[in-house]
């Protein structure tokens, strides 16, 4: 029963992530936490996300700027896989309370980037790609920063969704291999990645007719109110 809620949920987060680049993760995770506890909601995750982020860049195969989402790869990837081994090492109770703080605290970041409309070149997607990466690692998802990333880089839609997705892949495949020569990937973690990961892909698809007419504000109000909710579950849960 736990696995068909968070399949559930992976259906809505993969339509909503389909359309805005991020948000399978805020609305999985404190699910994933309820149901399999922080330590392994993360590696689950991990695994769910590689599926989801191949289903972005297979909808939007000929968009995919990939010079720009290997820039970001060479250093976000090998900061992942530091994070990856960082969190295997924490209480379990700090990891909730982290996560939870986290999602809250990037609604105020999210504004602040926002407010500058900053401008990114290549180099800079190789600069914040490092402590992206190591967040990533850290704390499951990082989408509310990478996303400003790589639309200050001017990316749009469908090419946005792809190259965000394609520098993400490369993260969560360092995750991957972190947990797995840690020993927190056992084959049952990895079957309900894949499972999760399906319904993510599902939802991808059913978001691509729908990202033309998204609106902006309406997407801003609904990622903070997401984060917002998810975040205060997790305190919530942390101090049970």
């Amino acid at each position: 029963m736990d696995l068909l809620l968070v399949c559930a949920a992976g259906l809505f987060a993969g339509t909503l992530s389909g359309i805005v680049g991020t948000g399978s993760s805020i609305i999985l995770v404190p699910i994933l936490v309820v149901s399999f506890g922080p330590q392994q909601a993360v590696p689950i995750m991990a695994i769910a996300a590689l599926i989801a982020n191949v289903s972005r860049i297979l909808a939007w195969w000929r968009e995919v700027d990939w010079r720009a989402a290997g820039v970001y790869a060479a250093t976000a990837a090998p900061a992942a896989a530091l994070g990856a081994g960082t969190l295997l090492v924490l209480p379990a109770r700090f990891v909730e309370a982290v996560l939870g703080a986290f999602f809250i605290a990037m609604i105020g970041i999210r504004h602040w980037l926002a407010a500058r409309s900053l401008k990114a070149r290549l180099p800079h997607l190789a600069l914040f790609g490092a402590p992206i990466g190591f967040l990533t690692g850290l704390v499951a998802s990082t989408g509310p920063l990478s996303v400003p990333l790589f639309l200050a880089y001017g990316l749009v839609k469908g090419a946005f969704l792809s190259t965000e997705a394609a520098g993400a892949l490369a993260v969560y495949v360092s995750k991957a291999v972190v947990f797995r020569g840690l020993g927190a990937l056992p084959l049952l973690v990895i079957l309900q990645g894949l499972i999760v990961g399906a319904s993510l892909m599902v939802g991808t698809f059913i978001a691509k007719p729908f990202v033309q007419r998204l609106d902006p504000q309406h997407f801003r109000w609904m990622m903070d109110g997401i984060m917002l909710i998810s975040g205060i579950a997790l305190l919530w849960t942390a101090l049970q």
